[in-house]
């Protein structure tokens, strides 16, 4: 199940956008919680959501503004970690960059962030562009957001 077709420059975002040449390459930021490192990506708009639901991967978690427009966040857990063993710390990262990149979210004092692991998304043919839906809705997690000036 998923979205994922074969990908065929292993778990690097970067060398696929260069190899082929392509307009500019989504946002991947580096972070260390609880001495393991994670990889985050993010896509700054719906072109670039697209590309990341397309090539995204079983380990992959995704993160979204509830019921606004927001940045797709991807983070890419290590081999055999689960949604439920996600630290803290990084859940509130990934929640904060959402929020922080969405149009009308950044504005508001708080928001619900969903997030499920990529396999649990669905893309139908008639659906617009950086639009998903869940195949089973008890996989989505729901938070409540506060406004973090950090991020």
């Amino acid at each position: 199940s998923g979205i994922n077709a074969e990908w065929p420059y292993g778990r690097d975002f970067q060398h696929y956008y260069i190899t082929n040449n392509l307009r500019g390459m989504v946002f991947y930021f580096s972070t260390v919680v609880d001495g393991r490192e994670y990889v985050v990506y993010m896509g700054r708009d719906k072109m670039e959501n697209e590309d990341l639901l397309r090539w995204g991967w079983p380990e992959d978690v995704w993160f979204h503004v509830d019921k606004l427009s927001s940045a797709h966040v991807y983070l890419r857990l290590n081999k055999g970690e689960g949604v439920d063993a996600i630290p803290k710390e990084l859940v509130d990262q990934c929640c904060q960059l959402v929020k922080a990149n969405s149009i009308q979210g950044c504005k508001m004092a708080a928001v619900d962030v969903v997030y499920t692991p990529y396999p649990n998304l669905k893309k139908t043919g008639d659906m617009v562009a950086g639009q998903v839906g869940f195949h089973k809705n008890k996989r989505v997690v729901k938070v409540n957001v506060e406004k973090n000036n950090e991020v």
